[in-house]
């Protein structure tokens, strides 16, 4: 009698588990892999899991992989939050695979204006564009810092210049600023094209995409200057290399890390809730400390270390240029094919 109470027991404790179990619900973010995925998973995804009772599966993978995953499930979706850079995000909310963000998210007066992408996808970071310069070269030759977009004209910088190419965001971010600074826009964009072409391209060693590379090329003193982003500029000095980060006077470029609820999620209420756990000063520290990216919460208060580097406060957010993303992304591919024949050439 005893034996079988005790398996009744047994059993009763795995029907509990498993009815545990399956009370559980599992949220699938996908984002970036490499030190963000380690962020996600030791610092970020944890806490989350424990204050919401969901389980988080987190799916690896650049932008574009991610964009791609999105169109390729259309109807059937695996993610329930993605997570891209400002411009595959445009992409994927105007292709309707983001839902409506809550209210009091969109509504966060704290949240810099800046950063509200849309009505569907926010940016939780921003990354400036501008100059990342070697001080003990500029220190040698007895060059001021870089201080305008315009510098990238400059003879003097004749093959020590490094830009990543058109598919590679910051390169992107050169291209319009300048047309902006020749006369020209995203809608006319001409006028960036013959400055590259005439003008900054003779100064470029290498159009470069690969952010290892480009340390490479800084360290084994290859080239000076390049158009970097901010956070880039920190993890290349964090190596002990003397490199600075300088902002253009027309202003750096903003790119922001942005996410959004992905549409037809199982879990809607648990996807809004990790976008707003993104915006959490707290987790807006940990990200800037991770990712070099500047929080977009303002009542986020960051360490001395970090705020040296990062875009931050209402006066440096401010001054930060925004790109219009409805007219790049049509045009793109057009771009990519005419930067290879025009500036790559």
């Amino acid at each position: 009698m005893k034996k079988h109470l005790l398996m009744l027991a047994a059993a009763g404790s795995v029907f509990a588990t498993v009815a545990a179990q399956a009370q559980t619900k599992t949220l699938t973010v996908g984002g970036y892999g490499g030190s963000f995925e380690t962020l996600m998973k030791e610092l970020i995804i944890p806490q989350f899991e424990k204050t919401h009772d969901v389980t988080i599966q987190f799916v690896a993978g650049n932008s574009t992989e991610n964009l791609a995953r999105l169109q390729a499930q259309k109807g059937n979706q695996e993610l329930d939050v993605v997570i891209l850079d400002d411009g595959p995000m445009y992409q994927a909310d105007a292709l309707g695979f983001c839902a409506p963000l809550e209210a009091k998210i969109t509504d966060n007066a704290d949240i810099y204006d800046l950063a509200k992408i849309g009505p569907n996808s926010i940016g939780f970071g921003f990354v400036a564009t501008g100059f990342t310069y070697s001080t003990a070269w500029f220190e040698e030759k007895g060059w001021e810092p870089p201080s305008s977009w315009k510098d990238l004209e400059d003879p003097k910088f004749e093959q020590i210049l490094s830009i990543p190419p058109i598919s590679n965001t910051y390169g992107l971010h050169t291209l319009v600023m300048m047309a902006r600074l020749n006369g020209g826009s995203e809608t006319d964009i001409d006028p960036g094209y013959e400055a590259m072409a005439d003008k900054v391209a003779p100064n470029v060693l290498v159009f470069e995409p690969s952010s290892g590379k480009m340390s490479e090329l800084f360290q084994s003193k290859e080239i000076a200057l390049s158009i970097w982003g901010s956070g880039r500029t920190k993890s290349l000095a964090d190596t002990g290399f003397p490199a600075k980060f300088a902002y253009p006077k027309e202003g750096a470029v903003a790119l922001m890390l942005a996410a959004c609820p992905v549409v037809e999620s199982d879990v809607p209420e648990a996807s809004q809730a990790f976008v707003e756990y993104l915006l959490d000063p707290e987790i807006q520290v940990k990200l800037g400390d991770a990712m070099g990216s500047g929080p977009v919460n303002k009542k986020t208060v960051l360490p001395d270390n970090l705020a040296e580097w990062l875009p931050y406060g209402e006066e440096q957010i401010s001054k930060l240029v925004k790109v219009d993303w409805d007219v790049i992304n049509p045009a793109r591919q057009e771009w990519t094919q005419r930067w290879a024949r025009e500036v790559e050439r």
